[in-house]
């Protein structure tokens, strides 16, 4: 099946075309050439650019919509913040059901946007969202149209989770960034691999205590500055490959490589400047990153999820595992859900892996809408 893709520039709500003529809410529509589709499925990121998401043309040549959206973050994940993502989200639900003629809107959350999808829908069904200090919420965020279907693919539970369980937690001074503690070092043969339950309880605590560290210092810079008129400022946050399940195999087993993250071997990947969180701000730290404020933790929002529900992961992944899997299923509000278990890495780069993927979520689909 010929598929058609047509670009979609949109304002949002609060913010106009941009001088150089890009608009805050971009992305690409597929669909079934010479269709009209009732069915969607919109799929957005936090940063990375979901227009031609892997999913677009194989949903597309199954029969459906597909919206790969991007917000006015695509790219530029270290000013986020998450009301004014949901914001724009809400701009592209919009366009598919007024202007594209969609009726059903599946709302796709793969990997970092399980959890975005998740914050949005709860916040169309149940608004809890409260603005950062100083600040007031984008408007149109208290008024979002639900999806009516909610898919998460190789997805974690958030973006404080996901960096929390891989940054490094024997990091002793975020100012330095040799600073190591060695009892605590995973890459310190001493220590492993294989660790032991002993290590990896003391550094998962350790990894914790780095992420309120970072949040308690954050809130008395930004107080800081407040008193002396500024609004925010950059800063880094360095050595972030270092979950212990991406160096010793026998942590949480799967098919999985050995001794691998998404940016290659853990050790040399830590010391790069590759790392997630590696640039951000005080505002997006607390919006995006913290365990204590961030409101991107999806465990805050699954439960007002209770629209049909699939939840989607493969045995290879290096950096998503069984586990978030297993939590994002069991925390689902939703009564008609589902998991499965795919034999796939994170995106779905085995051969014949993005076909099964697709077959199993447009039969999904087809059953219920």
């Amino acid at each position: 099946m010929t598929v058609e893709r047509e670009f979609i520039g949109l304002p949002s709500v609060n913010l106009p075309r941009f001088g150089a003529g890009g608009h805050p809410c971009q992305g690409v529509y597929h669909r079934p050439a010479g269709k009209r589709p009732t069915i969607a499925v919109i799929a957005t990121h936090y940063q990375i650019d979901f227009s031609e998401h892997y999913m677009a043309e194989y949903l597309a040549e199954r029969g459906y919509g597909f919206l790969g959206w991007n917000t006015r973050f695509r790219g530029d994940e270290s000013h986020f913040v998450l009301d004014a993502a949901l914001s724009d989200i809400g701009v592209g639900v919009r366009w598919l059901r007024e202007e594209a003629g969609v009726e059903t809107v599946v709302l796709l959350g793969n990997s970092g946007g399980g959890s975005l999808m998740a914050a949005y829908q709860s916040q169309a069904v149940a608004p809890s969202l409260t603005p950062l200090e100083g600040m007031r919420l984008t408007p149109g965020v208290d008024e979002l149209p639900a999806g009516d279907a909610y898919i998460s693919s190789a997805a974690h539970l958030g973006r404080p989770e996901v960096l929390t369980s891989w940054m490094d937690g024997s990091v002793t001074d975020e100012n330095d960034p040799l600073a190591t503690d060695p009892a605590l070092d995973l890459f310190n043969p001493d220590n492993g691999p294989s660790y032991s339950d002993d290590f990896v309880a003391r550094y998962r605590a350790a990894q914790t205590a780095r992420n309120h560290r970072i949040t308690d210092w954050v809130k008395a810079e930004l107080a800081r500055l407040t008193a002396a008129g500024y609004h925010d400022r950059p800063f880094s946050v360095a050595r972030t490959w270092a979950d212990p399940r991406m160096v010793d195999p026998a942590l949480e087993p799967t098919k999985r490589e050995p001794n691998s993250c998404y940016a290659g071997v853990p050790k040399r990947a830590n010391r790069s400047v590759f790392g997630i969180a590696a640039a951000t701000t005080l505002r997006s730290w607390l919006s995006l990153w913290s365990l204590t404020d961030s409101q991107t933790r999806a465990s805050a929002h699954l439960p007002n999820i209770t629209v049909p529900a699939l939840v989607l992961n493969g045995n290879r992944d290096t950096g998503v595992f069984p586990s978030d899997a297993a939590a994002i299923h069991d925390q689902l509000g939703a009564s008609d859900k589902q998991s499965h278990e795919l034999d796939a890495d994170h995106y779905f780069l085995l051969p014949g892996a993005r076909d099964e993927q697709a077959d199993l979520i447009s039969a999904w689909i087809a059953e219920r809408f």
